[in-house]
């Protein structure tokens, strides 16, 4: 993990500061070929080995947005429910590992910005967290997300009991599967309008535990043929974070597709 921990960028212009809270990882494991065709040849699956087959990975990421400002200029703050779905990449041009996003869910009118000024593949939805951490214990009593939404309804329920361990079928040790899963910091995605965007993060090392998948349904990656209803009852891995904070660096820039 030392390797890509690195100083946080100074912030400047319209970057972002924010808190994100009940922050979840839930991943399955999948054939690469349900991806072919989804981004440019710049990009490679970012694959690993599970029981002699080669396996894509796929994160669906909800949390709320606590205190989403400014992170130079003092600006109110914003609190919202979100949820990321993301696969995960190479960059061939750079070498780096990367996320390439479907796209995303927002609960808040700040969505006009990503969705109508950057061409965000970002899109409307009535977020719902049921939420208890148990911070005697340190973990979640209760852990229930419900979105209602047109483009990607979900609902996820996990659980931790205290006897959940990290586990990354397909990584050598915990740490290498916990830099994959936990520290991409770049970003690509198809803009509405066709072309090639991405934007960066920066974020200290998450301090994730092991939660068990109770229930799942991801509208979304059922609807794209990725991940069946069925399939999603069945994570690769589950992670958890009460809350972290995330720097995000705006706005959005346009990359050529080409290697």
């Amino acid at each position: 993990m030392s390797d890509y921990l690195h100083d946080r960028p100074t912030p400047s212009g319209v970057d972002v500061l924010c808190k994100l809270q009940h922050f979840a990882i839930i991943t399955y494991a999948v054939d690469p070929r349900r991806f072919a065709g989804l981004m440019p040849a710049r990009f490679a699956l970012d694959t690993v080995e599970i029981d002699g087959c080669e396996r894509a990975l796929i994160s669906v990421v909800p949390f709320i947005d606590v205190d989403f400002t400014s992170a130079v200029f003092p600006f109110p703050k914003f609190t919202m429910g979100q949820t990321n779905y993301r696969i995960y990449i190479i960059d061939r041009l750079t070498g780096e590992r990367c996320v390439w996003f479907l796209g995303t869910t927002l609960d808040s009118w700040t969505l006009v910005v990503p969705h109508v000024l950057w061409n965000l593949p970002w899109f409307a939805g009535n977020v719902f967290f049921d939420c208890e951490f148990d911070e005697t214990a340190g973990r979640y009593a209760r852990y229930k997300m419900q979105t209602k939404a047109r483009w990607a309804p979900a609902e996820v329920e996990l659980k931790q009991d205290g006897d959940e361990a990290l586990c990354f079928p397909g990584f050598p040790d915990t740490e290498t599967g916990l830099v994959y899963l936990t520290h991409p910091l770049a970003g690509f995605y198809h803009r509405r309008d066709g072309k090639l965007g991405t934007y960066r993060v920066w974020h200290k090392q998450l301090v994730v535990s092991a939660a068990r998948l109770e229930s799942a349904r991801f509208g979304l990656l059922d609807r794209m043929g990725l991940v069946s209803e069925a399939e999603q009852q069945l994570p690769h891995s589950v992670l958890v974070e009460p809350i972290n904070e995330f720097t995000i660096y705006l706005p959005p820039q346009i990359v050529r597709p080409e290697i």
